[in-house]
């Protein structure tokens, strides 16, 4: 069972997804809105709530008795998204990636998985994938709509999946930086998508492109279909955003519009659990 520290929680979309796995088991969340904290406590009611990712720190964690084996988070996008002013990194809601990327260098988690919207991908993709690089984490990414998981809306997301690798130690100085001008060329040129090591170098890892990254993975959610019945989506409400008489309406939909698909966890968690069991093989044969 693997231990998830679930930052910027919201209402608990990334830890539902990895817990239908069966092989995740979330320990803490980090979340500052009282309403999705109202609802996290009502769905894990056991699992304490940190309110500031600002104030949390490894030695917190430690103190508290909790031991991190994963960290997962889509940190704030208002500073990305086409809808806003694009200050990218720099901004004060999307800044918060170093608080995620420090928790990160302070935690040593085996994996850490970020999710964020497509404007990562030319407001700061290179600095998140050149971070993970410099702190010794190997990392894939694709951009995976809702739509691939066979929601009725297309609703595009990056994905970031980081794997420490055999340095224990992150890198600094000019590694760092040569890292960092690296990852930026990938995004900037719009080559193939990269595989981010700790040395700077990059290899195809998934198969799309910069260019097509737009494009579902998959059109008919046929493997959430197989797992949760095909009917799963038709439990979703038509309740429309001018409806009245519903209870907490817009901390709702500002819930609803931050949350991620749970589906889409769901099915990195099942090839996180698959690559650790394909590893524990291979040291058991060997």
């Amino acid at each position: 069972m693997l231990n998830v520290l679930d930052l910027f929680s919201g209402i608990g979309g990334f830890s539902l997804g990895l817990e239908w796995t069966g092989g995740f088991r979330t320990v803490a969340f980090c979340e500052i809105e009282p309403y999705c904290q109202a609802v996290l406590r009502k769905h894990w009611p056991d699992v304490p709530i940190y309110d500031d990712v600002r104030t949390l720190t490894a030695d917190t964690l430690r103190r508290d008795g909790i031991a991190v084996d994963v960290i997962c988070g889509g940190f704030p996008c208002q500073d990305l998204s086409f809808a806003g002013k694009r200050a990218g990194l720099e901004g004060a809601r999307s800044g918060l990636w170093l608080e995620f990327a420090r928790l990160i260098r302070e935690i040593r988690p085996r994996f850490v998985l970020v999710e964020n919207v497509p404007g990562l991908l030319s407001l700061g993709m290179g600095r998140v994938l050149g971070d993970l690089a410099a702190l010794g984490y190997d990392a894939v990414w694709d951009c995976i709509p809702a739509a691939a998981v066979g929601a009725p809306h297309r609703r595009d997301r990056v994905w970031i999946v980081g794997h420490a690798n055999n340095q224990r130690e992150p890198v600094s100085g000019y590694q760092e930086a040569d890292c960092r001008r690296a990852a930026d060329r990938f995004v900037r040129t719009g080559q193939d998508v990269p595989h981010a090591d700790s040395q700077g170098q990059h290899a195809r890892a998934l198969d799309a492109e910069v260019g097509s990254a737009s494009e579902p993975v998959a059109d008919d959610g046929t493997e959430c279909a197989a797992t949760f019945g095909s009917d799963w989506w038709l439990s979703e409400p038509d309740v429309g955003r001018v409806a009245h008489g519903v209870p907490a309406r817009v901390d709702r939909l500002r819930a609803l519009g931050n949350a991620v698909v749970p589906q889409i966890p769901y099915l990195i968690g099942q090839a996180i659990l698959e690559a650790v069991a394909g590893e524990m093989s291979e040291r058991n044969a060997a």
